[in-house]
């Protein structure tokens, strides 16, 4: 059977090939590797630069924290923006200016009134009607601002606004109409123009968007405008949103928008005036340096009139020269007097040593307010006409407004805003300890200083709790600045404010005798220490800065 030979079965066919690529197993990969023994790691997904940022050493970073991480940054504005909204809605379930103060009640009256006489009154009337039970006092953009809250507010009940009849109304959801009108047009002007203003610095410094979520989160719980706006009852936002929405477009390069916006604020309320030669100065400095430009200066010139033009347009074409006339003697009541209630300027505070009113004429205390506030605005708006920097607005701003604040005429404790917004937008530019300890300082401070109108309004659970949450919301080891002088300055600040406010409660009033003011009168020289300290410390580092970048470095 050896001879018989077995049949073929033909080539063996090769192996059939897979779709799917066998993993190399680890000899193989060292071997491909030329036999170096280095292991191949899986790669690693990569996370934001904020994910890796550590937690900044006071409370609101921490809290924030949690919300670095690039998945997370969609939550971060929302978050913040609904907690701000409980509390300023809370703020807003307490007691307001004049609540059941009998016969004239308060500043919740004033606005609402302005809402019945310019939705039933034709416009020529607005400035006229009834000057004596709250007339109009304020711009025309605030009257027509009353006037659209007003047609709404009579379309949900017509009784709010009912003219005459309405006065001194003080029914529940009256009060949850109007307090809402507050949230409403500080969540369409104020807020929106901080979220675009602190994305526009932050981006410009540098920022990671955990540092521009704390910041923002900063300066939309500052216990200020909360107290003011939602317990006293104001619009103050509206003027600090529009202000703040010309800084954006200043930042922006876009000029004539923002000289629009900033008339806008001007028009809106008349205490805009604290920023314009500040405005002025930077944007005339843009048109003068490098070399001067006719063409910037003509657009600016032609949108700051036109602007005005279009506002007060209603107003000519219901009552002319005449009536223009009366706004300003309405807006601007030289009569009144240098001030009316305690407040922490020079004025005031001069006046308890040498009686003002009794020594001078009317006219002398108004030139000698000029003169004084023209000498205290000249420095800050020098530095921008000669450096107009971007970084230098907020500082600019702030150090104009506290010259006209310490020293101009017709100031109120509630003016003390308009320097605190700039300053408190220096969050916005970086959270390094020195910008912190004394921007919340000021913060502190100076809602202090509206401690006897607060008091006045039934507001003082508001204010302790406010104030207490603000010092530890941001306290930490931010709370002090670094160097010796700051620590004692700000420590002893805080300890006079407390000290005022223990000795209010432990003296009875009838120990005081011939000074029932006193604590008030303590308040108002312990805060006007403050603020020309804060009017220092802005104008030194406004000089500092004027050749910056105004970067700084994250702590």
């Amino acid at each position: 059977m050896s001879g018989v030979k077995t049949p073929s079965r033909g080539p063996t066919p090769p192996p059939r090939k897979s779709n799917l690529t066998p993993r190399p197993s680890k000899q193989q990969q060292q071997q491909e590797l030329g036999g170096d023994a280095v292991a191949v790691k899986k790669k690693k997904p990569t996370r934001s630069v904020s994910f890796a940022l550590p937690a900044l050493p006071f409370p609101l970073a921490s809290i924030l924290h949690p919300l670095r991480s690039a998945a997370s940054q969609w939550l971060v504005v929302p978050v913040i923006l609904m907690v701000a909204f409980l509390f300023r809605w809370a703020v807003g379930l307490g007691a307001y200016s004049g609540m059941g103060t009998k016969p004239m009640y308060g500043d919740l009256e004033a606005q609402r009134h302005w809402m019945e006489i310019t939705a039933h009154l034709p416009i020529k009337d607005w400035y006229y009607h009834d000057i004596q039970w709250w007339g109009l006092d304020y711009p025309p953009l605030t009257a027509y601002h009353s006037l659209l809250l007003g047609k709404i507010g009579s379309f949900i009940n017509p009784e709010w606004f009912a003219l005459y009849t309405s006065r001194g109304l003080e029914t529940p959801e009256l009060k949850v109409y109007l307090r809402a009108t507050v949230i409403a047009s500080e969540y369409l002007v104020y807020i929106p123009a901080v979220v675009i203003y602190v994305r526009q610095i932050g981006k410009r410094a540098e920022m990671s968007r955990y540092d521009q979520a704390v910041a923002l989160a900063a300066i939309l719980f500052q216990p200020a405008l909360m107290l003011i706006d939602h317990g006293h009852f104001q619009y103050n936002s509206v003027m600090l949103g529009l202000t703040i929405s010309a800084l954006c477009c200043f930042i922006t390069d876009r000029l004539v928008w923002g000289s629009g916006f900033f008339v806008a604020s001007l028009c809106f309320k008349q205490m805009g005036l604290y920023y314009a030669p500040a405005i002025f100065a930077y944007l005339l400095g843009l048109c003068v340096f490098p070399k001067l430009d006719f063409q910037k200066l003509f657009f600016i010139g032609l949108t700051v009139i036109t602007t005005f033009t279009l506002i007060f347009a209603p107003l000519v074409y219901a009552g002319g020269i005449p009536l223009i006339l009366q706004s300003l003697h309405r807006v601007f009541p030289f009569a009144r007097g240098l001030w009316e209630d305690k407040v922490a300027n020079a004025w005031c505070t001069l006046n308890i040593v040498v009686k003002l009113r009794e020594r001078f004429e009317g006219p002398t205390l108004q030139k000698l307010s000029l003169l004084a506030t023209l000498l205290a605005i000249l420095p800050p708006c020098g530095v921008l006409f000669m450096y107009p920097k971007k970084h230098l607005l907020p500082l600019g701003l702030s150090a104009c407004a506290w010259g006209f604040f310490l020293f101009s005429f017709q100031v109120h404790e509630k003016s003390v805003l308009l320097p605190l917004m700039p300053l408190t937008l220096l969050y916005a530019g970086g959270l390094d300890r020195d910008t912190i300890s004394w921007v919340t300082w000021l913060n502190t401070m100076a809602v202090f200083s509206m401690w006897p109108l607060l008091k006045r309004d039934g507001l003082a659970l508001q204010y302790t709790v406010l104030t207490l949450f603000w010092a530890w919301l941001m306290g930490g080891k931010f709370l002090l600045p670094k160097n010796v002088l700051g620590k004692i300055v700000h420590l002893g600040g805080y300890a006079c404010a407390l000290g005022i406010h223990v000795a209010e409660v432990l003296v009875p009033k009838e120990r005081l005798g011939s000074k029932p003011d006193l604590w008030v009168v303590g308040n108002v020289v312990v805060s006007f220490g403050v603020f020309v300290g804060m009017y220092l410390w802005t104008m030194e580092r406004l000089w500092r800065e004027r050749g910056g970048l105004g970067k700084r470095k994250r702590e």
